[in-house]
């Protein structure tokens, strides 16, 4: 469908109408319907469904979080916050396997549980976040590809540290899988920002 130049009245009517007829499960989808048939700004969009909502003619769920206007703000900020639950994972993970012994029961425990969600969870998961930094996939299949891609990324990486002079041990395993989490995982949040950057005008 062609984009067109509309007045804020023709705005108001078209997302009435696709409230009325689609019935969007929240106000992304909403914006996503608008901005399919109308070339205007997303904050302009916005302004026109909280003038609705504020009028009484529609019934907001969620509004999505504002954009901060720098990348520095935006890593701090609750939408980044899948990035720092991925730095702590993985700072946790190491300090466990160098500062516990394999046989300090029951302690040891702590570092089998963060060393399996290390191995098989981070270095996928970000990997894909750097893929699809615009929620492209759902949930599952996310999931299902952050194994996925966790499962073949490190018998990639102890091959590698096979034909170094550090071979296969725990410490060059931890070290290469930390440095790939941080790697992917940076990619991502800086992908992500840009990608909702461009969205966003």
């Amino acid at each position: 469908m062609k984009k067109i130049q509309p007045d804020p009245a023709e705005i108001n009517q078209y997302i009435l109408k696709v409230v009325e007829e689609k019935k969007p499960d929240d106000v992304q989808q909403l914006l996503e319907a608008v901005r399919k048939k109308f070339s205007v700004p997303e904050d302009e969009i916005l302004e026109n469904i909280l003038r609705l909502q504020n009028e009484g003619k529609i019934t907001l769920t969620e509004l999505p979080k504002p954009i901060p206007q720098t990348f520095s703000r935006y890593i701090l900020s609750k939408q980044a916050y899948w990035y720092w639950t991925t730095m702590l994972i993985a700072a946790i993970t190491t300090t466990l396997v160098f500062a516990i012994s394999e046989d300090a029961y029951p302690i040891v425990y702590a570092r089998y549980l963060f060393g399996a969600i290390f191995v098989l969870w981070v270095p996928g998961y970000s990997f894909i976040k750097a893929l699809f930094p615009a929620r492209e996939i759902d949930n599952v299949e996310r999931v299902a590809l952050s194994i996925g891609i966790s499962v073949a990324l490190v018998p990639i990486a102890g091959l590698l540290l096979s034909y170094t002079p550090f071979g296969i041990r725990t410490t060059p395993i931890t070290i290469s899988l930390l440095a790939l989490a941080i790697t992917f995982a940076t990619i991502a949040v800086i992908e992500e920002y840009q990608t909702k950057l461009k969205a966003k005008s």
